[in-house]
């Protein structure tokens, strides 16, 4: 798989995401990005990778049958018991 490649600048600012880094990554037409600067150097992600690498994280630190959705939802209804 190539990983690097060069791209020119167009007058507009727009540079071509070659296919094949599209395709390996996963990217569809009209898809959302994030850019960063890092580094000196420009990150671009997807917001869809980037919703699953949060995911991830947050994961990592949940216990096994914890559902952070579930104890929103609790403390919602709480919330409104309450009022």
């Amino acid at each position: 798989m190539v990983t690097k490649t060069r791209a020119r600048v167009n007058q507009n600012g727009r540079i071509v995401i070659p296919a094949a880094f599209r395709k390996a990554l996963g990217m569809d037409e009209g898809e959302e990005v994030l850019l960063t600067i890092e580094d000196g150097g420009l990150r671009i992600t997807t917001l869809k990778r980037r919703i699953q690498h949060a995911q991830q994280f947050v994961r990592k630190h949940l216990k096994p049958g914890e559902s952070l959705a579930d104890e929103l939802i609790a403390d919602r209804r709480k919330a409104g018991r309450n009022e």
